[in-house]
């Protein structure tokens, strides 16, 4: 499960993994901007009450993930995200989780025809942050996120340059469909499984049992974190109009969608989840 239930003012990390552990879940992904004080590393104190609490509760760590910006033009702000990068990677070697997740960044203004210019100095911060990963045996994958990556071919041409063995692709199924999704899965190190993808004239409903189909096919042996997300322009009030969807409660949500999954990962590799 990937934290993003948490949210501002919502569980604690803590409340996340009970809950996590109530609904059945095997993981938890700890985020690093859900951790208190973030972009500021947790002390060890915490990270190891997190990491204990999760063990006890009888839940894998399998991953964690910043926000960072190697799209950036300036070399000074890519230089403090690369730092970013490698202080998160010690958390995530403390806390025991196999993978941090990135991102690539948006499209900076002005360089919509400079593509191969912003590839390659975003190949060359993750080379950086790949060498200091390796040292401490994490791997980092870039998370397709409809920025600056908007296919598969982009993410994988991105790879190769990397050319590291600690990198590879979250493959996040909310913003490829199919197609890229298979074409990207050879470079999976994790995964995150959404409801929907974010298609130009609005959500597609996922059919997971394509998507399990899809991941027995590649061999991946991986997590599969899910993730449901608030519908842009959701009703967030308490009273709901007449005719009006219901507020989104990922309270509801996300057992619901567990069900899917176990379900179609279950008639796919024909094994329980």
């Amino acid at each position: 499960m990937n934290n993003k239930v948490n949210g501002h003012g919502g569980m604690s990390l803590f409340e996340l993994i009970d809950w996590s552990a109530a609904q059945g879940f095997d993981a938890v992904d700890i985020t690093g901007y859900y951790f208190p004080g973030y972009p500021a590393v947790p002390t060890d104190e915490f990270i190891n009450r997190v990491k204990r609490h999760a063990f006890l509760q009888g839940l894998d760590i399998s991953g964690t993930g910043v926000r960072n910006d190697f799209t950036n033009p300036d070399p000074a702000k890519r230089a403090a995200d690369v730092k970013l990068v490698k202080a998160w990677i010690d958390v995530a070697a403390k806390l025991g989780a196999p993978v941090i997740r990135i991102f690539s960044g948006p499209v900076p203004a002005g360089y919509e025809n400079r593509r191969d210019e912003v590839t390659r100095y975003i190949a060359a911060s993750i080379k950086e942050c790949a060498a200091y990963a390796a040292q401490r045996g994490i791997l980092i994958g870039i998370q397709n996120h409809g920025d600056f990556i908007k296919t598969a071919d982009e993410v994988i041409k991105l790879v190769k340059m990397v050319n590291s063995d600690w990198f590879g692709v979250v493959v996040d199924s909310g913003f490829f469909l199919y197609a890229d999704v298979e074409k990207a899965m050879p470079y999976a190190v994790n995964f995150q499984l959404k409801e929907s993808f974010s298609g130009p004239t609005g959500p597609i409903k996922m059919d997971v049992v394509k998507i399990m189909n899809i991941v027995k096919r590649s061999g991946y042996k991986g997590y599969l974190p899910i993730e449901t997300l608030e519908p842009p322009g959701a009703n967030k009030s308490v009273e709901v109009d007449k005719g009006a969807k219901p507020p989104y409660d990922p309270y509801k949500t996300i057992p619901v969608f567990l069900q899917e999954v176990q379900a179609a990962r279950h008639l796919v590799f024909n094994n329980p989840f």
